[in-house]
């Protein structure tokens, strides 16, 4: 028989999804890069002036150069160190300082490169800051490899972290400092770093919310945890780390997809109460996979979703939690009024209606969207 058109769906939601976690990345690396001339504006200046380059160049002038005094970096922090600061409403940053990276911090250190050391005048003594694009680039030379390094290479670019930079203050700029720190962080969507715990070597980085949490996909296809009262397009059920099921090496979509079938409808009708509440919803069950490279960079979670599929390419748009009233495009959910299914014969098999194979989503079961199914 011929599957329901909430399978049929899948397949393109799902692609208009991943397009939304593309387009997410970027906008957060750009805000990233966008935000540093302002991220430590009132770092304390460290006691100690000597730095060298992450990869072991020394940072002094060439023999023979004129000597000059040299400046004091705002910060001491090495690789391996973790920074943390406060940020007013008004975007101002104070109390800049290292933090135990068990604790909160929002930036972990990967390099320290010196600026002063680039081979040209470019950030000279009378150098103005580099610009927002200056700064992508040099943080693509300066800071890609070494927290590449630093990391032994489990790094999943798709993930919650991305790599940043930090220049000096103003102030510090101003007099001579010319430290850069390299290093990572996880941003919301409008670019300002998060409070993290613990070291990115130790975490998984896969990017997920929490269960009860709903996300936005707006029109620049950024994702973002809104308040369910707002506009919403996904409600998190649960986060499923795959990384228990398969121990022993990298699943391949089919075998997460058949794994996350089940766990993602369970996780459906435990979060509303039961499979009928689930139905009462009209909504459709929805996960996430992990392709290899991400598995291999360390991300090894993924959420499972309650979704309205828009025809072929999107989402509905929902507003309050499918655990209490909501709706769907403005309106309430209209479930489909169910035909009751006749009598089943005496060879029919127990909890199987008839006409409909096991398995498939026929009238009465819940609809389920996950990562698409042939129509054939």
């Amino acid at each position: 028989m011929s599957l329901p058109k909430t399978w049929r769906t899948a397949l393109s939601v799902r692609t208009a999804l991943i397009g939304a976690l593309t387009s997410a990345v970027g906008l957060v690396s750009f805000n990233l890069v966008a935000g540093q001339e302002d991220a430590p504006l009132q770092a304390s200046p460290s006691a100690t002036s000597s730095s060298h380059a992450e990869d072991g160049t020394s940072t002094e002038h060439p023999e023979g150069a004129a000597k000059k005094k040299e400046a004091q970096p705002f910060t001491a922090a090495q690789p391996g160190a973790c920074l943390t600061w406060d940020v007013a409403e008004d975007g101002t940053v104070s109390n800049f300082a290292e933090a135990p990276c068990e604790g909160d911090h929002r930036f972990e250190v990967s390099a320290r490169q010196d600026l002063g050391a680039y081979p040209s005048s470019e950030f000279g003594d009378k150098a103005a800051p580099p610009d927002v694009t200056r700064q992508a680039q040099l943080r693509s030379e300066l800071c890609h490899n070494p927290t590449l390094r630093y990391l032994d290479g489990r790094f999943d670019p798709s993930g919650r972290y991305s790599i940043a930079s930090i220049l000096p203050p103003a102030e510090a700029w101003a007099g001579g400092d010319r430290t850069m720190l390299c290093g990572l962080q996880s941003t919301n969507p409008a670019g300002t770093p998060e409070i993290t715990h613990g070291t990115v070597g130790s975490q998984d980085q896969a990017r997920v919310t929490q269960p009860g949490q709903c996300v936005s996909v707006n029109a620049a296809n950024s994702l973002g945890v809104v308040d369910c009262g707002e506009d919403h397009q996904l409600e998190t059920t649960s986060v499923v780390n795959l990384l228990e099921t398969f121990p022993e090496g990298i699943p391949s979509v089919e075998d997460q997809d058949k794994h996350l079938q089940e766990v993602c409808t369970k996780a459906a009708e435990d979060y509303l109460g039961g499979p009928e509440n689930l139905e009462k919803t009209t909504l459709q069950i929805y996960w996430g996979s992990i392709p290899s490279e991400s598995w291999i960079g360390g991300s090894h979670s993924v959420n499972c979703s309650l979704i309205s599929a828009h025809g072929e390419s999107g989402f509905n748009s929902l507003r309050g939690s499918a655990t209490g009233e909501f709706t769907i495009n403005g309106a309430p959910p209209a479930p489909e009024e169910i035909t009751p299914a006749p009598a089943p014969a005496a060879d029919a098999g127990a909890g199987t209606a008839p006409g409909v194979t096991p398995g498939d989503a026929g009238a009465g079961a819940a609809p389920v969207a996950g990562q698409g199914v042939p129509t054939s």
